[in-house]
């Protein structure tokens, strides 16, 4: 799968994802500020929902443009919460879509003695239409909660005498979005054989999920995005090796907890911190080269080896940021994990500081 330009102006490109056999269609947006949202934990609150308007703006015009979306009506789904942080209301107001229904569903972990068993549906608003097209953001990792939320609302329009024509998804997500999304479209042709398929839009790229902890031992697994084996747009990878951002290479994971960055700042704060207070601790038995190396896939690699690598077509104009990318990661490894640890502390306190968590217990 390799990304094929096909949108760009001063600020935002969209791609467009090529491979054989896929039964639905896959684009990645850049642009400027959702760049500093993935590369920044700092970007926190409101601003995390704003970051997003202007690439879901263009994106949505693009599949407005192509007769994807129909501007005479489509309804929304919101998974809650995470589907808030998503401004598909907005931007379908700004590119002149009707939205008939808005649709609410929301699940929660089921956990029997400290153990959890799984997910269940414990909220649900559903209309129900022919030939319905959804519009639905939200976080893919796993792939857990989307795939229940799918297949309750898929099973609710079976049941009602709906149907569903197609689903536009925007999503901060990794591969396993699209293995899940191949599976549903096979799925439902089976009984709405005039299903068009997905049409998934990703922010900066289709990530990977860590399946261990790292090298490091601080990562969560399945839940911590990384960019290692991953199609990652290369205004993205470009902005990552900017020495402006020295840090964001090295950060935990590309958005960190999304519902916590945008609701619960204090404890976003924490978790940040305690990311890079845990990696200070281990950051003197660590090798900085094996560190860097899994956060971008390789320890050496010519041209040619990093073309395929990052699943690029070959072009001479990625020579330009092969070359800045191999400049940038052997000035870092002249650097001390341990001092970056120690400066990037000193930051996030000084810029999530004062949203440290403040509630007390209560009796």
């Amino acid at each position: 799968m390799s990304p094929k330009l096909i949108k760009e102006d001063n600020y935002t490109g969209v791609y467009r994802l090529l491979s054989d056999g896929l039964l639905n269609s896959y684009y990645v947006v850049s642009d400027a500020s959702t760049c500093r949202l993935m590369a920044s934990p700092e970007v926190v609150g409101f601003e995390t929902y704003s970051s997003m308007l202007r690439p879901t703006d263009i994106a949505l015009q693009m599949l407005v443009d192509k007769g994807v979306v129909n501007k005479d009506g489509v309804d929304i789904l919101t998974i809650l919460r995470g589907g808030l942080n998503y401004p598909v209301e907005e931007c379908c107001c700004h590119c002149g879509v009707q939205v008939d229904n808005i649709d609410f569903i929301s699940c929660e972990r089921i956990i029997r003695n400290h153990v959890i068993e799984g997910l269940e549906v414990k909220y649900e608003k559903l209309n129900v239409e022919k030939d319905a097209t959804l519009i639905l953001g939200d976080i893919i990792a796993s792939g857990d909660t989307i795939r229940l939320c799918l297949r309750h609302v898929i099973d609710h329009f079976k049941v009602n005498g709906g149907s569903i024509k197609r689903i536009v998804f925007f999503t901060i997500g990794g591969t396993k979005a699209i293995s899940i999304m191949e599976a549903f479209t096979r799925e439902i042709r089976t009984f709405w054989p005039g299903f068009e398929g997905f049409y998934c839009v990703f922010y900066e790229g289709v990530f990977t999920v860590y399946e261990d902890k790292g090298v490091t031992g601080v990562n969560v697994p399945y839940i911590d995005f990384g960019m290692k084996g991953g199609v990652i747009a290369p205004d993205f990878r470009e902005y990552l090796m900017d020495y402006e951002h020295a840090p964001a290479l090295i950060e935990k994971c590309i958005i960190y907890d999304g519902g916590a960055r945008r609701y619960e700042i204090g404890a976003h704060y924490e978790e940040v911190m305690d990311y890079w207070q845990s990696l200070y601790a281990v950051s003197k038995s660590v090798s900085f080269d094996d560190f860097i190396a899994e956060k971008i896939g390789y320890k050496d690699a010519s041209f040619l080896q990093w073309i395929e690598l990052n699943h690029y077509e070959y072009d001479e104009s990625y020579r330009p940021l092969y070359e800045k990318e191999i400049s940038y990661v052997n000035e870092l490894r002249k650097k001390e994990l341990p001092s970056l640890c120690a400066e990037r502390i000193r930051q996030i306190e000084a810029s999530l500081g004062k949203y440290r968590n403040k509630r007390k217990d209560i009796i």
